[in-house]
């Protein structure tokens, strides 16, 4: 129960990600049988995955900036626009480990373009990221004239299909990537100073913390991890999509706050973001198997967003 306490009240954020995720998961265990149809089928249980590996992966990038007080919304097309180029690599002929390279490579120049004329140029985050979610999503219809790219190697396909003890490769990236951010976030200075930007900027600007540079660093690692969201998809779908990542940018920012990192910054822990995640894809796929509508699916997942940060707002309340 500590994980749920602070000092001698409850962490009613935290109380409500473990168990609310707990709730929905029998809530669907249960409706499903009414219904006639097994969620705990092997395959149900995969899409799971599948699909929360992903979002956790491209929540990690969202988390590091939202921890400095930012946003980011191009998610999507940074994922989209990462598959077209690394499907254009592939076709060209260039080899897999050059081109994931070269696919992370640009995710990260994104990311450091955002970060320039956030921190530096001082435009909003929320006007910069829906700026270039618009013009890299417009950049990968350029490309292939908005046709999706096909025709690769099966080692493309393996690069996330590919099992280990019977455990999906892409499983094992997540859980390497989580643990190499929570360490980050938690051990070093760097993690501290993201930390101290998001909680008080100006306090961090006196005690020496340099401002520009840990906010040029966290949207330039958010679009590392977007990239690496962009390779997975890539290798799931084998095909690059210039449509893919649509909607990605919600979900990730949804499981970052699922997880509890504030959107104000300075508060949450990276390792929860995967929670969410989790949560987030148990949720969806629960309501396709239950065939609920697509439009009243976005409808219920906007409303457990709002009641995570309902919870986050409660919680600071109850510490005051």
């Amino acid at each position: 129960m500590e994980k749920f306490m602070k000092g001698k009240k409850i962490d009613v954020q935290a109380f409500t990600l473990y168990f609310g995720g707990i709730i929905i998961l029998l809530a669907f265990t249960i409706i499903c049988k009414i219904n006639g149809k097994d969620f705990f089928s092997v395959q149900n249980i995969m899409n799971i995955i599948q699909q929360s590996a992903i979002i956790g992966i491209t929540g990690i990038g969202a988390s590091i900036v939202i921890l400095t007080g930012g946003i980011d919304l191009s998610v999507g097309s940074v994922i989209a626009f990462v598959g077209i180029s690394g499907g254009l690599l592939l076709k060209a002929g260039v080899p897999l480990p050059i081109t994931i390279i070269a696919c992370l490579i640009i995710g990260m120049l994104i990311g450091l373009f955002n970060g320039y004329f956030v921190s530096v140029g001082k435009v909003p985050a929320f006007i910069v990221t829906l700026g270039s979610m618009q013009i890299f999503r417009g950049f990968t219809k350029v490309l292939t004239d908005g046709k999706p790219v096909s025709g690769f190697e099966d080692s493309l396909a393996a690069l996330t299909s590919g099992k280990v003890f019977g455990i999906p490769a892409l499983v094992y990236y997540v859980f390497i990537l989580y643990a190499i951010m929570i360490f980050v976030t938690l051990k070093t200075k760097f993690g501290r100073r993201l930390y101290a930007i998001g909680g008080n900027p100006n306090a961090a600007k006196l005690s020496g913390v340099k401002i520009r540079k840990i906010e040029i660093s966290a949207y330039a690692i958010a679009g590392l991890f977007f990239a690496i969201g962009g390779i997975c998809l890539l290798s799931r779908l084998s095909y690059a999509d210039p449509n893919a990542g649509s909607g990605y940018e919600m979900d990730a920012i949804a499981a970052t706050v699922l997880g509890g990192i504030a959107l104000s910054g300075g508060k949450g822990k990276v390792g929860n973001t995967l929670v969410g995640a989790l949560v987030l894809g148990i949720l969806k796929c629960g309501l396709q198997i239950l065939n609920v509508a697509t439009y009243w699916q976005t409808v219920i997942i906007g409303v457990v967003i709002i009641l995570a940060v309902y919870a986050d707002k409660a919680n600071d309340r109850k510490a005051e």
